[in-house]
């Protein structure tokens, strides 16, 4: 048998030596590293016999190993520090995160607006009056002619609806019902607006809610016309081949919940889509699953909060720059007039942000919920508009989906070049901007129509010659410049028609 403990004193000359061996060729590299390291990684790994992980003296060496490292590792980052690059304002950078720079925007914003509403308050007090509100809609108490004009529209509805039944049933021929359907919709713009021109006691703003009904009714039901005829036109025996893979089928579906023209000409169906948050009429429209309670409520919060706000800020801010605008107006004082345009700049613009985030967003998401229309894009990323046209076709969703399914297109079919077909589309939406604006003021200035049919040359200026941020900047100041030039005028022209030749 072997002496355990001359056995004993072996393994400990061999540690030994290994220990020695390791002290002294510590800092040698090999193939990049040192001995140390390999050293280390053994431990770590079981090689060696004596050696656990976590040790102190495999701790120690590491420690070493590191430190070695450290001051050999890329000895020319020490001689130099600078390399080829860009600044962070410069485009070649890359850089693209500008938070800070926007939130420094939005506190000389509210820093700003701060102190012309200190201004105001300074100078004129608070004249907000919620009372005063009421009388912009009634003249009389006992008098609503406006109400009254919003509760006729329904016979047009029902006109519409009738139609649209005796043509599924055959009793009216196409032709027929063309005419119907023309004579329905001429009245249905003519007849509110010789009520409003005929009847004093229709306020401007009354008036202009009634025509603003009428117009979407008129949208709405000329749709209703289009679909309804398309889907005859499927019924047809020349389109059954085609009817099975388009969206209004005459047949039977295999899904039951589907409705199936002429299904579709129902009472309830037709009321259904007049208080839908769309102009574009559909067989079956998408459904939300359920109506979500608290964000009804949000909507609602919102809806109330921006009417109050809106009225004040009208009364206290808006009202009194229009006022002391009228002297450089009548005596044609370009550098006066300049500057009460900017100054009524912001306030207007302010309250268009605030009417869209008030119609698009609450009342059409108010309305939806509670009808549980699913299709919610009521507008899209339009403040990123680097054209005026993307800017046309993004801020106001449903508007633009009637023109182009109703308007646009057909005309296209029928041969007229998108250019044409572009002008016409502006020329409608002019019309209708002075439509809305001049028969409640009762005079015709043509400012809204002009402002609509300047975006053509506008538009073909910013999409040739400015791009990118340039060009979104135009169309930002489009916005901020337009709108308070055309109030201007028409209040201009209101208080000369209406107040200067009565004191005359």
């Amino acid at each position: 048998m072997a002496d355990p403990g001359a056995a004993g004193a072996g393994v400990t000359r061999r540690r030994r030596a290994t220990f020695a061996a390791g002290r002294g060729a510590s800092l040698q590299p090999v193939n990049g590293g040192s001995v140390a390291a390999r050293l280390s990684s053994l431990g770590q790994s079981g090689d060696s016999p004596g050696k656990k992980h976590g040790s102190p003296d495999a701790t120690r060496l590491e420690g070493k190993s590191e430190k070695h490292k450290r001051r050999n590792d890329k000895p020319s980052d020490m001689l130099s520090c600078h390399r080829a690059q860009e600044s962070l304002l410069s485009s070649a950078s890359g850089y693209n995160n500008y938070r800070g720079v926007l939130n420094w925007c939005v506190v000389m914003l509210i820093l700003s607006n701060a102190r012309l509403f200190l201004e105001n308050l300074l100078r004129h007090g608070i004249l907000v009056d919620p009372i005063q509100v009421v009388s912009l809609f009634l003249k009389d108490p006992y008098s609503w002619p406006a109400a009254c004009l919003v509760i006729v529209s329904n016979v047009f509805i029902i006109v519409a609806l009738y139609t649209e039944r005796q043509l599924s049933k055959g009793s009216f021929s196409e032709h027929v019902g063309f005419v119907v359907h023309c004579m329905n919709l001429t009245v249905l713009l003519t007849f509110p607006a010789a009520v409003i021109l005929a009847v004093p006691s229709v306020t401007p703003v009354g008036g202009a809610f009634a025509l603003g009904i009428y117009t979407i009714l008129f949208l709405k039901l000329y749709s209703y016309r289009d679909v309804n005829m398309w889907c005859r036109d499927l019924s047809s025996a020349k389109a059954k081949k085609l009817s099975r893979s388009l969206s209004c089928p005459s047949g039977s579906s295999g899904d039951s919940s589907k409705v199936c023209y002429p299904g579709n000409l129902m009472i309830k169906d037709m009321y259904y889509y007049v208080f839908a948050p769309t102009l574009c009429y559909e067989l079956n429209f998408p459904r939300s699953p359920k109506i979500r309670k608290s964000f009804l409520a949000r909507r609602l919060v919102e809806m109330l909060f921006f009417t109050q706000l809106f009225v004040a800020l009208t009364q206290q801010w808006m009202i009194p720059i229009i006022q002391s605008s009228m002297k450089p107006l009548e005596d044609m004082d370009l550098s006066r007039m300049m500057e009460r345009l900017l100054r009524l700049a912001v306030p207007n613009h302010l309250m268009w942000l605030m009417f869209f985030y008030w119609f698009f967003h609450s009342s059409l998401n108010f309305s939806a919920e509670l009808l549980r229309f699913g299709d919610r894009q009521f507008y899209k990323d339009w403040w990123n508009a680097e054209t005026v046209t993307y800017f046309w076709q993004n801020w106001n969703i449903p508007v633009h989906k009637w023109c182009l399914r109703h308007f646009y297109k057909p005309l296209l079919q029928r041969g007229f070049s998108k250019k044409v077909s572009q002008s016409a589309v502006f020329f409608l939406s002019a019309f209708f901007h002075e439509y809305l604006v001049s028969v409640p003021l009762r005079m015709f200035r043509l400012w809204a129509f002009l402002g609509m049919m300047a975006q053509l040359p506008l538009a073909w200026f910013v999409g040739n010659f400015l791009h990118g941020n340039y060009g979104n900047a135009a169309v930002w100041m489009s916005l901020i410049i337009g709108q308070p030039f055309a109030v201007l005028m028409y209040v201009h022209d209101y208080y000369v028609l209406h107040y200067r030749l009565h004191t005359d």
